[in-house]
């Protein structure tokens, strides 16, 4: 750790002072990255790089230079953040910040246009929806002091995704690609802006038959989904002596994916990665989600605005998939099987589909479940300038209620001739049987004072939340209540955090902040909330040719939590788990550089680096459900050490040409120190990513892409159940028109 500090601070200093001219011009900020709407919560690279707390923003600029689909790849180059893969294809990422387990992007606060966006935050935060990556205009990523604002999760950090946003006159754009696999995406939108009404109606077709290959079958291995979104604004004239709008967004999207939790043992991984076995035939995800929000923006005063949403966010979601085996005596899970194929090879062979079976063996269970979040939530912004002074007050208010309901069954399934029969229908309800919900009042106030080169920025989060879980049964399909059980669980918190930025002459600023981590409890009494005290340090420059920040942080925990779900390896309860004391810590270093500045041939060279160094350590014991025996002095599984990103970016006049390199260091599944048995392991790998694009006309772009160009066979996962690659070489080609 100290040798990765050392370095980073050498890279710093010698890449700062490469430049010995001194400009006034501010090399980060540019107009056309500007997003200035009740939408985002920082808006530009400006303001991300002038909080006192860790805060980075994805421009459109920048999403447009491989024109990614795939989250986990956007997500890639941002220091602090780890994306463990899972389909190739990034449909339902796992995303991590800081030492936080990534599965399922439950420990981090996703939102869309600042709202909470997980199917459940509150009572189910797994993630099974993620928004269409593509119809995204920007990302923002807050981490540290910056972040108490938008809980609940407030110990690794937040992620705000900035929806297409309504332009400012008559607009259109036309996205369209085809490539390896049979990929095909067209992305179209519409809008214009008048005096007093606005409008932008989009839709996302994305599809593809997959990269993988099931045994003994033709089915494809892919996906197939739409978007559609819709936007109405209403204003009053801006010149209005109180200023008003209200804006209107509907969207709906339908995915059905075939995807599967199955995995491969290490033997059939090397010897064909994107192998499926024939057990996984049956196997798909068929979701649908519907988003209705009401935005109100009003400013009384000349200093003085408030941003009022409703919303109500509604998921349905069946993942039908392997679950387990049964030939007669007891059902063995697909994640124990594939862990010790040996011991189980009778299952095996059911599995891999050499060997026929009785009625039923193979278990394929419906995970069936419906979600709903709603809520209204208030925020106001008050600014003064007085004298040397400038005080900024944002104060807010959200209640919020979700729910998750679990309606599941089992079907039963033999294999005969090496094909999958099905032998008999479950009953809906025999299965998980329950309904989790939530009701949550939050509120917040920050404030920022900022005097001559100093910022203070002290604020306090408060978390009231009601949890309940109502079982019915396996046997009370009709839901009467005979047998039910009941669990209730409460927590009212307070999240205080501070943070001060001091700003040396324009070029340099450095920050330090310390907040309260917190998570939510279960709906069980025995489920605590994690609780944890968490500071960092930071230095940023911003001279000439060269951009770059340093981060070292420190995350205290008085309780880790982790939780028992299916796609993390465990049984799928989703009950949580405590894990006691433990220490995270690391640094994260980002750094710019533009080779060729002070070019006057309209060329541009900028060389982007980012660095994550993680370290873990539980400092409790416990038997875990997904983690193992615990023991003081173990590392927290699927969290790699190490990330390295790099991207060169040339520009010339019609013509772009961009490389992207990442590394991700090896990881552990089970908690562990010193070295990783290979059967927990996930090896280290790299990826090499190439983008190219011509300017046509001034309205018309050509592009191609390629993924993994060296061809790369690298694993990313080994849960839910078994080794999972990464996507393999793909090229794709395609325009994207714009009027």
């Amino acid at each position: 750790m100290k040798n990765s500090l050392v370095i980073g601070l050498c890279l710093v200093s010698i890449l700062s002072f490469a430049q010995e001219k001194i400009v006034e011009k501010d090399t980060v900020y540019t107009l056309k990255e500007v997003s200035v709407n009740s939408d985002v919560i920082v808006g530009s690279k400006f303001k991300a790089k002038n909080r006192a707390g860790s805060t980075s923003f994805i421009s459109p600029a920048d999403l447009k230079i491989f024109n990614y689909s795939d989250i986990s790849r956007v997500l890639g180059k941002i220091p602090g953040i780890t994306v463990q893969e899972e389909d190739g294809f990034g449909l339902r990422p796992n995303i991590g910040m800081r030492g936080t387990n990534p599965n399922r992007s439950e420990k981090i606060t996703l939102m869309e246009d600042g709202i909470l966006i997980a199917p459940a935050p509150y009572a189910a935060p797994g993630a099974y929806y993620f928004p269409t990556t593509n119809r995204m205009q920007a990302f923002e990523i807050i981490k540290g002091g910056s972040q108490i604002q938008y809980g609940p999760y407030t110990t690794s950090g937040t992620i705000n995704m900035v929806s297409t946003q309504i332009p400012n006159k008559f607009t259109g754009n036309f996205v369209s690609s085809y490539g390896s696999f049979n990929t095909k995406r067209m992305y179209i939108n519409v809008g214009d802006n008048f005096k007093n009404f606005a409008y932008l109606v989009e839709y996302n077709n994305r599809n593809s038959d997959g990269f993988k290959k099931i045994d003994y079958s033709d089915k494809k291995t892919g996906f197939q989904g739409n978007d559609y979104v819709a936007k109405f604004r209403i204003n009053s004239d801006f010149d209005a002596k109180i200023y008003q709008s209200l804006t209107f967004k509907l969207q709906y999207s339908e995915d059905n994916d075939n995807e599967t939790y199955l995995g491969l043992t290490d033997a059939d991984f090397k010897a064909d990665p994107y192998r499926r076995y024939l057990g996984s035939n049956e196997d798909y995800i068929d979701t649908e989600h519907f988003q209705l929000m009401a935005t109100h923006y009003i400013k009384p005063l000349k200093n003085l605005t408030f941003t009022t949403k409703a919303y109500r966010n509604t998921f349905a979601r069946n993942w039908y998939k392997l679950d387990g085996v049964n030939l007669g005596t007891s059902t063995v899970s697909i994640n124990s099987i594939l862990e010790d194929p040996i011991k189980y090879n009778a299952e095996f062979n059911a599995i891999n589909g050499s060997a026929n079976t009785i009625a039923n063996a193979l278990r394929v269970k419906a995970n069936n479940r419906n979600y709903e979040a709603q809520g209204i939530q208030s925020v106001g912004n008050y600014k003064l300038e007085k004298n040397a002074f400038t005080h900024e007050i944002e104060f807010g208010i959200r209640y919020h209620e979700d729910y998750e309901d679990r309606y599941q069954w089992v079907d039963g399934y033999a294999v005969n001739n090496k094909a999958m029969n099905r032998t008999n229908t479950g009953v809906p309800g025999t299965d998980s049987n329950r309904i989790t919900s939530a009701n949550a009042i939050a509120s917040h106030i920050l404030y920022n004072l900022s005097y001559d080169k100093f910022t203070f920025s002290p604020g306090v989060r408060y978390e009231n939340i009601d949890l309940k879980s109502l079982d019915y049964g396996k046997s009370d399909i009709e839901r009467t209540g005979k047998n039910i059980v009941v669990e209730k669980n409460n927590v009212g918190v307070w999240i205080p955090g501070i943070g001060i930025l001091y700003d040396l002459n324009k070029m340099y600023n450095v920050f330090a902040s310390v907040h309260k981590g917190f998570s939510p409890p279960g709906a069980k009494a025995v489920e605590d909330a994690e609780n944890s005290v968490n500071t960092e340090v930071g230095f940023r420059m911003n001279k000439n040719a060269f951009s770059g920040e340093l981060i070292y942080y420190y995350n205290d925990f008085s309780n880790l939590q982790g939780s028992d779900n299916m796609s993390g390896g465990g049984s799928g309860t989703g009950d949580l788990f405590n894990a006691g004391n433990a220490i995270v810590n690391g640094i994260e270093l980002t750094a710019t550089y533009d080779f060729l500045y002070n070019n006057t041939n309209q060329f541009r060279l900028p060389i982007t680096l980012s660095y994550t160094y993680t370290d873990t350590e539980l400092k409790s014991t416990f038997v875990s459900p997904i983690w193992g025996n615990v023991v003081p002095g173990d590392e927290i599984p699927y969290i790699p050490t190490n990330q390295l990103s790099l991207m060169a970016d040339f520009e010339f006049h019609k013509f772009q040409f961009a490389v992207g390199y990442r590394f991700v260091d090896a990881f552990r599944t089970r908690a562990g120190q010193g070295t990783i048995p290979a059967n927990y392991k996930v090896d280290s790998y790299s990826v090499f990513d190439t983008s190219a694009k011509y300017l046509l006309s001034n309205n018309v772009t050509f592009m191609v892409n390629v993924m993994n160009l060296f061809d790369a066979e690298n694993a990313v996962s080994r849960v839910p159940a078994g080794l999972r690659p990464a996507h393999p070489f793909g090229i794709n080609a395609g325009i994207a028109a714009h009027f």
